[in-house]
């Protein structure tokens, strides 16, 4: 019965120590939090137990861990492809004389003169070869004096490429209800000599109440420094009489729409022309002044003065007509392009 009695009491006291001892076990438990996780012995690295790459041997790198070069570059351009350390930027300049002393067409070695040479027209037209043209009446207008009023016209045009051009000119006046007391035309052939510069050259016929003249033209228009817009000529008539004419007027901005354009024409004679009414030397001067108002580019009327004035023997013509040496004259007109 004792035996029995003694099995009975170590059964019911073995789960009240294992409680007893597991209670001591909470109370000497570590405060860690982490306590019941695998930690490194070594280090409280928050990335312990991720895999890791190799420890560098200079940790304060920001670039640790990434693959870098084996020497660091220093070149400014080492960066560039096709630079590498220690080789200079190649050196500024013309082309040496090697580069060109080959053949004018090196693409005809390979693909044929008979080839290339259409494929080469081709290009020349689609790049600067190319034809056009413009018409400018750069003065139409009624001329306001005294004594009877009357009409004055300048007018020019041209076609053709960058390089070559055929030019026309034409001016002339009269008077209201009168026949056409002067005018002339120009056929000129024009070659531009540099992007401002062109020549030309070519023929002239005068229309007037006295004799006609046919003239030989040489001459130079362009655009003279500070926007100057320039225009000289030589002629040699049929009789032999050489005369000459330089122009020059300049547009002034006001506003993006109102132009002014103050304008100079002289003309010169090398001997006296008393048919003509021309004397030698400074022939005639004439100043004008001219304000338009610009309401798109192809159109523009204007109002404006011109003072004109005769000089020498030419002045003596004039008087001998019964007419006057030079004075004041109102205009107004219209400028326009197409």
């Amino acid at each position: 019965m004792k035996p029995l009695v003694g099995i009975f009491i170590a059964a019911v006291a073995t789960p009240a120590l294992a409680q007893q001892d597991h209670g001591a076990a909470v109370q000497q438990a570590p405060a860690d939090p982490h306590a019941q996780h695998q930690m490194d012995e070594q280090s409280a690295d928050p990335h312990a137990g991720h895999a890791m790459p190799p420890k560098p041997s200079e940790p304060t790198d920001p670039h640790a861990g990434h693959q870098m070069p084996s020497a660091p570059a220093t070149d400014a351009h080492h960066a560039h492809a096709g630079h590498e350390p220690g080789i200079p930027d190649p050196p500024g300049g013309p082309p040496s004389a090697a580069a060109l002393g080959g053949p004018a067409h090196a693409a005809d070695a390979i693909f044929g003169a008979a080839t290339m040479a259409p494929a080469r027209e081709v290009v020349r037209k689609e790049h600067g070869d190319i034809k056009s043209g413009m018409i400018l009446i750069d003065q139409l207008e009624a001329v306001i004096g005294k004594g009877k009023d009357g009409y004055a016209w300048n007018a020019q045009g041209w076609y053709g490429g960058d390089i070559d051009r055929l030019w026309f000119k034409t001016e002339g006046e009269s008077r209201f209800g009168e026949s056409l007391e002067s005018a002339e035309v120009q056929a000129l052939w024009g070659r531009a000599l540099d992007p401002w510069w062109n020549l030309q050259a070519g023929v002239r016929h005068d229309f007037r109440t006295g004799p006609d003249r046919s003239y030989a033209v040489l001459g130079v228009q362009g655009l003279a420094p500070y926007w100057f817009e320039v225009d000289g000529a030589l002629f040699l008539s049929d009789k032999g009489d050489v005369t000459a004419r330089f122009e020059a007027e300049y547009d002034q901005r006001l506003t993006q729409k109102l132009i002014l354009q103050p304008a100079a024409e002289l003309n010169f004679s090398a001997q006296d022309v008393p048919e003509l009414g021309i004397g030698s030397g400074l022939s005639t001067a004439e100043l004008g002044l001219r304000l338009r108002y610009q309401f798109v580019p192809e159109f523009a009327p204007y109002v404006g003065v011109k003072y004109e004035r005769a000089f020498g023997d030419t002045a003596d013509f004039r008087r001998a007509q019964g007419e006057k040496a030079g004075g004041w004259k109102f205009l107004i007109g219209i400028r326009s392009w197409f």
